[in-house]
């Protein structure tokens, strides 16, 4: 494996201070990258296991919104072996500059970046690898940094195919070399279905220079304009024509909508998902010691996925069964998630329901067999705090 870089010159910056409003009412009680994922894991667990899986240590998130609960998970690094004394996982507050009238609270992601630029220069990077915490995927980032450096790449974008509507990613299009040519954020008429997972490398300085060329045409901006990445730095950068695409194979989606992560959940079920016990690439995570799952006689299930600490004696059929959950005999569930610490009580059917931890489950029929988008019924207990949860360490 080719060395890419020595670990202080690489950063690798998650941002995870959005709301997550396309995921509601999921993010309603904590931020997005700490909603529960396959019952034992957390959204962030993902890019966090990608990354000490890919030899990458100075970690650094971005926060913003109810980070509370997220900063309990994330145990200062320690479940991915991040908690370095001089390399490690930090964690970044809303950044305060002195041209900055926002309190330190940014206004998009291209405004976040621009926030931690003095940072990054503080530090010694050369290099930031950029990321989003709402993707399901795994990639090794070493052959990504050392294609990104051997092509001298100024920004390398990772890409991927997809088989869905393009139009709410940024459309990619590049030559035979790689060079992306073209970059077209959320188009309503998208050219291509080459599309941004979101895994962006810059190069610092060429970071820098493309932010101060973007607000040298704001004269009085105090980086708010920047507004989303996809809309400013990425299409300058690709525009100067030194951006390059690395293109990933394999599974990849974007867990941020409701029938998004519904249906990412359906495909863990049907072994179309990634592998969580991948024995290369295992899902890590701040897990918590649970008793385990107990299924009582006469209970059913099938093609299903049952986490450490339910107890099931109905019946549950493809579904997702978080940790804590007790489905009484008498109860049925099906195409469901199930995130943890409910009860499903004798009488209940669910059925395409997603259910976060702790709600009040009625003991009646509750969801469609076949929904439609935007029509998974999702019960959560609209008095939660970001305080806890059934995967709260």
């Amino acid at each position: 494996m080719t060395d890419t870089s020595s670990p202080s010159t690489v950063v690798a910056l998650i941002l995870a201070g959005g709301r997550g409003s396309r995921l509601s009412p999921l993010t309603d009680a904590r931020p997005k990258p700490a909603v529960p994922l396959a019952g034992s894991y957390r959204l962030i667990d993902v890019t966090l296991s990608n990354l000490a899986h890919s030899d990458l240590r100075d970690v650094w998130i971005v926060e913003q919104y109810r980070p509370g609960l997220l900063n309990r998970h994330l145990a200062g690094g320690r479940p991915w072996d991040m908690d370095g004394t001089r390399h490690g996982l930090r964690i970044m507050p809303p950044a305060e500059r002195d041209d900055d009238d926002q309190d330190g609270f940014s206004e998009g992601n291209g405004h976040a970046l621009y926030q931690q630029l003095d940072a990054l220069t503080e530090f010694g990077a050369d290099t930031v690898v950029v990321l989003s915490a709402d993707h399901l995927y795994q990639l090794d980032m070493r052959p990504v940094l050392a294609r990104h450096r051997e092509r001298g790449s100024e920004l390398t974008i990772v890409t991927t195919e997809i088989s869905e509507d393009p139009s709410r990613y940024g459309v990619v299009s590049s030559d035979e070399q790689g060079t992306v040519t073209g970059y077209d954020y959320k188009p309503s008429d998208p050219s291509g279905n080459i599309v941004a997972t979101e895994v962006f490398v810059y190069q610092v300085d060429a970071l820098q220079r493309a932010i101060t060329e973007l607000l040298e045409a704001e004269p009085d901006s105090d980086g708010t304009t920047l507004g989303d990445y996809g809309e400013t730095i990425v299409p300058h950068l690709v525009g100067q024509g030194r951006a390059h695409e690395y293109r990933m194979d394999g599974y990849w989606r974007d867990l941020g909508t409701i029938d998004a992560y519904f249906q990412a959940h359906m495909e863990l079920i049907d072994g179309t998902g990634i592998q969580l016990d991948r024995p290369d690439w295992p899902l890590l995570t701040n897990l918590m010691v649970s008793s385990p799952a107990h299924i009582d006689a006469g209970a059913t299930i099938t093609t299903s996925m049952v986490c450490p600490g339910a107890r099931i004696a109905g019946s549950v059929d493809h579904s997702l069964i978080g940790p804590g959950v007790t489905v009484e005999r008498g109860a049925t569930v099906s195409r469901s998630v199930l995130t943890g610490d409910v009860v499903v009580p004798a009488g209940a059917h669910l059925e395409s329901v997603i259910a976060d931890h702790g709600v009040t489950i009625p003991a009646e029929h509750v969801g469609k067999k076949d929904p439609g988008p935007g029509d998974i019924t999702v019960i959560v207990d609209e008095a939660s705090t970001d305080q806890g949860d059934a995967l709260t360490p």
